[in-house]
């Protein structure tokens, strides 16, 4: 299984300066971001201690759920 981090780097660079592009190039930026991390609560408490804006935690549990269902494919 690859980690969250390794899914989100699809997401950096857009074009479109959505918030799934904020949080994957502030997720890049972060040498303290849990890279090879898996787990739905390990992340979750990393960002909920180090939240990088307003609506982090909302798009993070989109793009979570999303992980989840392209993992089990």
């Amino acid at each position: 299984m690859r980690s969250f981090y390794h899914y989100m780097m699809r997401y950096r660079g857009n074009k479109q300066a959505d918030e799934e592009r904020q949080l994957a190039d502030w997720m890049f930026k972060d040498h303290s971001f849990p890279k090879q991390a898996t787990s739905y609560h390990e992340l979750s408490s990393y960002l909920e201690w180090n939240i990088p804006f307003t609506n982090a935690l909302a798009v993070f549990d989109r793009l979570y759920e999303n992980y989840q269902l392209e993992e089990k494919e």
